[in-house]
């Protein structure tokens, strides 16, 4: 039965052309040949180490830069002369690409305390939500205006800041002694009334930069031993004493914030209360501590400053944010008012001119009260249904794969973030990745990699590999999500690498024309071949097609031995094909087991009857001849170009050459049980024109063959 999907899949649409890809000399490819086609699905299988990460990445790389698709340059050509560099023709359209394999899930996917980097950028700062913020912020522009045009307003909101920030205040509401304000003002005093035998160097003190001097001098100091000269002029006899009090005198770190201070006090003295303002100065030139009622003042400025701040702030910072969570949007604006009268240390015409702008702007806001309230409205409405679609999304995958989690997204300061719960735990888990499974993180990121690529929309998508790993379930899950559904990969320029039949198969039974392709590759050069509906058939069919199209008979016994696996009819047609292909002079029935004996005559008639249903020239003693002929199976293992043949006789050999063809146990093992019966998918491609046998595994079954049957 084949599958009816969209007829002619390979044919481009009207209007669309493919990009034609050449990729050569990047790590083991010599030269790959590939079609992409825009806007739509491109699936690409073909067998492992053949080299699709390669053209997933050379892809990539040639879209980064020609440095970065330098790194691909084959080691064989890393030296040599012309240089060889890796070439990527076709794709100059292609002008960002966006790839999922391991290296995204651990740079981008299960951060500490988020599922995803920039959860707010991937399911909530859509085009809607921005519009959103815009009308919003329409309101607010006059205000904002305020600040971004107000060069001397932004000037002094940085003086202030300089200001607090030099003094620190401890929970119990004191002056911090460790401050960097508290350490300068130990030292004013000194600056302006210098010890008596520091006086000659008055004028270095005194200086605009005294702390810089300071420093000079008392790197200089440690060379006063070495003579008696001095070290900076080498006059002779000079005062060591007096030269090593002068760091022992003055800190030069607290000398130069003594010096920034008096610069920012000097700076803000026209917005302070001018008596405020004197008896701040005075502070900066104490000879003795500070008394308790001059650091109480000190303590209720800063304390002054940082209200003054704060409601300047919160006024140019006004936006969505800050008003979602607002019960009364009138209280909350009316709090911003500034009210000068109560910062008494702040009294000043310059001061005053900063609160009546802000606030006379803060006036003409509230008049539009009922039109802010609908906009935020609106807007918390825009979120909330952003929220409420990504996580019922997300979390219809989550079950339907069978996963116990979900996610939830919630407000993150100014943003959001989505975070991960498990059903039986309370509470979301602060590292998600240490709680998945490998199979879990790489099925959640891949949908969470969906959400990202719609955001992000590069030229082209490539998914590499990206559920072979998965069981039929997950898989199906995983398709449905990232190929169906309003924020899926539809109509994206998507290549998906692989090297299952099962995935290739789920999506040109289900999606809308996907492209697919069978890749094949022989000495480093890859090629593709198209696969279509008609391609995909039941492996009885595969089966049935063979065996009318083959022209040596043992091959033709292959295919029937499979034919009769494949239906579940273990009678004796499929005792006595089973018995051949392992070359038993005697046919056995139940071989290797406790129930093991030899075929009655009755019953290899039996089974000779029916094989002729499907092989009327069937002869079991002339075919076991052949068989044990191993020159003649060797000129057959030679004269078949299909894989899949050829790996069946090599089993063949197995049998005639157990000790000598069976010593690598591990290639041996896997040839037998990898390209077993019962791991044929129900729904296959005919190996005959779909050879999906690794070349390697070709070539090391042919090269044990050889070395022990040379021509």
């Amino acid at each position: 039965m084949t599958i009816p999907v969209a007829e002619d899949e390979t044919q481009a649409p009207e209007n669309v052309q493919d990009f034609e890809v050449v990729i050569r000399e990047c790590n083991s490819i010599t030269e790959a040949a590939i079609t992409l086609r825009p806007g739509a699905l491109n699936i690409k299988y073909g067998p492992n180490g053949l080299g699709k990460s390669t053209i997933a990445h050379a892809l990539e790389y040639r879209a980064e830069s020609d440095e970065r698709l330098a790194e691909l340059t084959p080691f064989r050509h890393l030296r040599a002369e012309p240089a060889v560099v890796p070439v990527v023709e076709g794709a100059d359209e292609i002008k960002s690409v966006l790839t999922f394999d391991d290296e995204y899930v651990s740079t981008f996917v299960f951060r500490k305390d988020e599922v995803v980097e920039n959860s707010f950028e991937i399911f909530i700062n859509t085009d809607e939500y921005r519009a959103g913020l815009a009308e919003i912020d329409e309101i607010f522009e006059s205000l904002k205006e305020t600040f971004l045009e107000g060069v001397e307003l932004n000037e002094a909101i940085g003086h202030f800041t300089e200001l607090r920030d030099a003094f620190g205040i401890t929970a119990a509401g004191k002056l911090s002694k460790s401050s960097r304000g508290s350490k300068a003002l130990s030292m004013g005093g000194k600056l302006d009334v210098i010890p008596e035998a520091l006086q000659g160097y008055s004028e270095f003190i005194k200086s605009d930069n005294p702390a810089k001097w300071i420093t000079w001098q008392a790197q200089g100091k440690e060379y006063l031993g070495l003579s008696d000269n001095c070290p900076f002029c080498s006059t002779v006899s000079v005062d060591k004493t007096t030269a090593e009090k002068v760091s022992a005198e003055y800190n030069s770190a607290a000398v130069k914030n003594m010096s920034s201070l008096r610069a920012v006090i000097e700076k803000l003295g026209g917005y302070l209360d001018p008596e405020h303002l004197e008896q701040l100065e005075k502070l900066t030139k104490l000879l003795t501590d500070m008394t308790a009622e001059q650091e109480r003042f000190l303590v209720n400025l800063h304390g002054e400053i940082v209200t003054f701040l704060n409601k300047l702030t919160a006024a140019r910072n006004v936006s969505f944010h800050a008003l979602r969570e607002a019960g009364d949007v009138e209280i909350f604006l009316n709090g911003l008012r500034i009210d000068l009268s109560l910062l008494h240390g702040l009294r000043s015409d310059a001061t005053q001119d900063i609160v009546t702008s802000i606030n006379t702007k803060l006036d003409e806001v509230e008049t539009r009260i009922i039109d802010i309230n609908k906009r935020i409205s609106r807007q918390k409405r825009r979120v909330g249904q952003l929220i409420q679609e990504n996580q019922r999304a997300i979390n219809d995958f989550l079950s339907s794969a069978g996963y116990k989690y979900a996610v939830r997204i919630e407000e993150n300061g100014d943003s959001y973030r989505m975070l991960l719960e498990h059903q039986d735990k309370a509470g979301h888990l602060e590292s998600a990745g240490q709680h998945l499974s490998y199979g879990e993180k790489n099925a959640f990121a891949l949908v969470l990699f969906m959400y990202d690529a719609r955001r992000r929309q590069p030229d082209l998508v490539v998914l590499d590999d990206p559920v072979s790993s998965f069981d039929k379930t997950k898989k199906f899950a995983i398709l449905h999500q990232l190929f169906h559904g309003e924020n899926s990969f539809r109509d994206v320029t998507c290549l998906l690498l692989t090297h299952d039949l099962e995935p290739a198969i789920d999506v040109v039974r289900t999606s809308a024309k996907p492209v697919v392709h069978f890749l094949t590759g022989r000495d480093g050069v890859i090629s593709e071949h198209p696969i279509t509906s008609d391609d995909i058939m039941t492996f009885s069919e595969v089966c049935k097609q063979n065996i009318a199209t083959a022209t040596d008979p043992v091959i033709q016994c292959i295919y029937a031995r499979r034919l009769l696996e494949v239906h579940g009819t273990r009678n004796m047609g499929y005792e006595l094909l089973s018995n051949l292909l392992h070359v038993r002079d005697v046919p056995l029935l139940k071989p290797n087991t406790d129930g093991e004996a030899p075929m009655t005559r009755l019953e290899i008639v039996a089974g000779t009857n029916e094989v002729r249903e499907l092989l009327p020239n069937f002869d079991y003693q002339a075919l076991l001849a052949d068989l044990k002929d191993a020159q003649k199976v060797k000129t057959r293992f030679d004269a078949t170009d299909v894989g899949y043949e050829k790996v069946q006789l090599f089993r063949v050999f197995t049998v005639l050459s157990p000790t000598v063809l069976t010593r690598d146990r591990i290639f041996t093992k896997f040839v037998n049980e990898t390209y077993h019966i019962e791991n044929e998918y129900v729904m296959q491609l005919n190996p005959q024109t779909f050879d999906a046998v690794p070349e390697y595994v070709v070539a090391a079954c042919k090269d044990l063959i050889d070395a022990n049957l040379p021509a």
